[in-house]
């Protein structure tokens, strides 16, 4: 049997980026081919997280796979039939605005939308500080949108930032598996996590 390709895209959630490496950790071990996916953003920008090259060498590294960078890169996803399933994670604010009201100018995006014409799944994990403000607007249409799932968030400091949410990264190999089972994984609000202060 053929492994179950998936697409990993990255946005500029920078501070994630660290869970996230460790879920497709995670996914590549348990069996999938990974493919990474950056954003502009994510491909370009030296943060005080991680630099730009780190960020393409541990993707390289983790996945087998050289990471897409351009539109031209991730154009083919749809036509070539590449993926049975791409992920967004993290998804920024910036990203699921975008993504609700069909801009898709990044290769994160691009890759997401040519992967949909082929009606197969697109798992988004939400991580914006204004998840419950401007944001949730946008997370509720990427909700309604046929073949798109979410992974299950919460807020992360309730207390100190009351808008911010992200998603829970441990779930997204089940939220995949709901998601390529064509079902939303559940419940999609999580509890907030105690003593998160920061």
């Amino acid at each position: 049997m053929s492994k179950t390709k998936i697409g990993f895209a990255l946005t500029g959630s920078f501070c994630t980026f660290q869970k996230v490496f460790q879920t497709i950790s995670r996914l590549v071990q348990s069996g999938y081919e990974v493919f990474p996916v950056l954003s502009y953003h994510a491909s370009g920008e030296d943060t005080r997280f991680f630099d730009k090259e780190t960020v393409f060498q541990t993707l390289t590294s983790l996945t087998g796979n050289i990471p897409f960078t351009t539109l031209s890169d991730a154009e083919p996803i749809g036509p070539k039939k590449l993926l049975d399933a791409y992920i967004i994670a993290p998804a920024s604010g910036a990203s699921m605005g975008k993504m609700a009201h069909g801009i898709f100018d990044t290769p994160a995006l691009l890759g997401a939308k040519s992967h949909l014409r082929n009606s197969r799944p697109v798992l988004v994990a939400p991580s914006t500080n204004d998840g419950l403000s401007t944001a949730a607007e946008n997370i509720g249409k990427i909700l309604a949108m046929r073949n798109v799932y979410v992974v299950p968030f919460r807020q992360d400091d309730p207390v100190n930032k009351p808008r911010s949410v992200v998603a829970d990264f441990d779930r997204i190999p089940e939220a995949l598996a709901a998601a390529l089972a064509g079902e939303q994984a559940q419940p999609i609000l999580l509890p907030p996590l105690k003593n998160e202060g920061k």
